[in-house]
């Protein structure tokens, strides 16, 4: 009969050998956790079951529990859905210059708040400005960590228990529950929202400006959903002459940072960063790793004095961008002034892959594989941007007993592969799949096809 004194006790387990390897690979305190842990679920268990498990059985689990201990919860995925900029995914992935660039500024020391020319110390705002003012033609420019901390510097900044006016049209949230309004009774900034869901006028606005004395006007751009039909709202033109007859800037919350056409691809346009500061935005904010193509950032580019304020505020530091933000959005934003982005930065690739290429990668999978169905669909750009725009896409389909299955094993491989469903077949679509990862994508999809 079973009965707990059957259990090893910790010293015994210590001496097995196997025991030994672990501790030479995890260390000794995390090995002995694992095994005390195992311990307790076995008496545990013994409660319901009156059974004890074996000693191969113990050490089994001990040694499940010490891999899922050290293995690191954020790992690289296949991104097989053909959503570009997939939020869930970690959005933009970075050129080969930019990763470079981190790396060579993670591996010692730099000369991050250190000025060489003067050798004495320096400030960490001034990397990636010069690129920034260069290739936007703006006064100046600030980076923190990202858009949302951007908008929130900003209000802190210039409207704190004061109004600011936006349209009730672009009372936006985004994914992660973040909401315009929110952020606004954050910083203390007191929320004037004017005209209606579907039609805003310059005259909402100057009655406001007339009897309010608000701070600043905030105009958001709505990055991940469009409103048709009987719509109207006024230019960034009309804002910016209402906002700068009554002296107060002028902020446009781009969003998606697009510096480059997007209508050149067959899409939709995007507004770009350019077009926001000819429109006569004080201060522009946007994000690193949407369109733009780099790291997580959050990124003002506007008027010096404006800058200059925002630099000195408190909450700068708190919210300040890292070396290694700084080392990859530098390197990404030379791309852009050598005029080699479409070639470099990984999601324009993406975006000017034609159909035709994309087709033949599917095709000669499929003659790999020896199964599977090529067929026409959409890769969509994701990340708040252009809503309901589509790239013509060739993907690979499988016809599998059951979908949800499939999924499941793929996400076990070894890197996961995150796929989609289409007509209740497995989809993956080659545009979001990088050269490098197709032969762990075919050997995945061997693995699901094998049970």
């Amino acid at each position: 009969m079973s009965s707990l004194r059957n259990l090893p006790s910790i010293d015994q387990l210590l001496q097995n050998p196997v025991v030994a390897t672990w501790i030479a690979e995890y260390g000794r305190p995390l090995t002995l956790d694992a095994l005390r842990q195992a311990l307790e679920e076995a008496r545990e268990g013994y409660k319901a079951s009156k059974e004890v498990p074996s000693l191969d059985q113990l050490l089994e689990d001990a040694r499940t529990t010490l891999k899922t201990w050290a293995s690191p919860s954020l790992q690289p995925v296949i991104n097989a859905t053909g959503v570009i900029l997939h939020t869930n995914l970690g959005r933009a992935p970075l050129s080969s210059s930019a990763i470079k660039a981190i790396q060579d500024v993670a591996l010692g020391y730099s000369n991050l708040e250190y000025e060489l020319p003067e050798g004495k110390r320096g400030s960490r705002l001034v990397h990636a400005e010069s690129l920034l003012t260069r290739l936007t033609q703006s006064e100046a420019a600030l980076i923190v960590n990202n858009n949302a901390a951007a908008v929130l510097l900003v209000l802190s900044a210039f409207a704190k228990r004061r109004a600011v006016i936006i349209a009730r049209s672009q009372l936006v949230e985004i994914g992660g529950g973040f909401r315009i309004p929110d952020v606004m009774k954050q910083s203390g900034a007191r929320l004037f929202e004017v005209g209606t869901t579907n039609r805003v006028h310059p005259s909402d606005y100057q009655t406001v400006v007339d009897e309010a004395s608000p701070a600043i006007i905030l105009h958001a751009h709505r990055s991940n959903f469009r409103i048709s039909g009987f719509t109207s709202e006024p230019s960034l033109f009309d804002l910016a002459e209402i906002a700068h007859q009554a002296g107060i800037p002028l902020v446009d919350d781009l969003g998606s940072g697009a510096l480059l056409d997007t209508a050149q691809f067959g899409l939709g346009h995007e507004p770009t960063v350019c077009e926001s500061l000819a429109g006569g935005s004080d201060l522009v904010c946007f994000s690193g790793d949407k369109l733009l193509g780099g790291p997580q950032a959050g990124i003002i580019i506007g008027k010096s004095e404006l800058i200059a304020r925002l630099k000195i505020h408190p909450l700068a530091r708190a919210i300040r961008a890292d070396k290694l933000c700084l080392a990859g959005l530098s390197a990404t934003l030379l791309h852009y002034l050598k005029d080699e982005a479409i070639t470099e930065i990984p999601i324009w690739r993406m975006i000017a892959m034609s159909a035709d290429v994309l087709q033949k990668r599917v095709q000669n999978w499929t003659k790999i594989l020896g199964i599977g169905d090529v067929i026409e669909s959409n890769s969509t750009i994701g990340g708040g941007s252009l809503p309901d725009e589509t790239l013509p896409t060739f993907v690979l389909a499988l016809s599998v007993p059951s979908p949800n299955r499939a999924f499941e094993r793929l996400r076990t491989c070894k890197p996961p592969v995150i796929a989609r469903m289409e007509a209740n077949k497995v989809i993956f679509d080659p545009r979001t799949i990088m050269p490098e990862q197709e032969n762990d994508l075919l050997s995945a999809i061997r693995y699901i096809l094998s049970f």
